[in-house]
């Protein structure tokens, strides 16, 4: 019988990228449509780039952590 051990990395990368793109789509949906009345420095979409951040920091781990099978 085998052990298949999933790392907990691999978990966290599959939320880091779902919540990137997730925070990704709501600062393209805040680009289209502007508040009357915008918050400071709206001006740089801290929203798109936080959310392209998380979505490249999940696919990484992801990536790195995602199950092998084993030979």
């Amino acid at each position: 019988m085998h052990k298949h051990r999933i790392s907990i990395w691999f978990f966290i990368g599959l939320l880091l990228t779902v919540y990137g793109v997730l925070i990704f789509g709501a600062g393209i949906y805040e680009l289209s449509h502007p508040q009357e009345h915008p918050v400071q420095m709206a001006q740089y979409h801290a929203g798109i780039w936080w959310g392209v951040l998380l979505f490249v920091m999940g696919l990484f781990y992801t990536i790195k952590f995602r199950p092998k099978k084993e030979p």
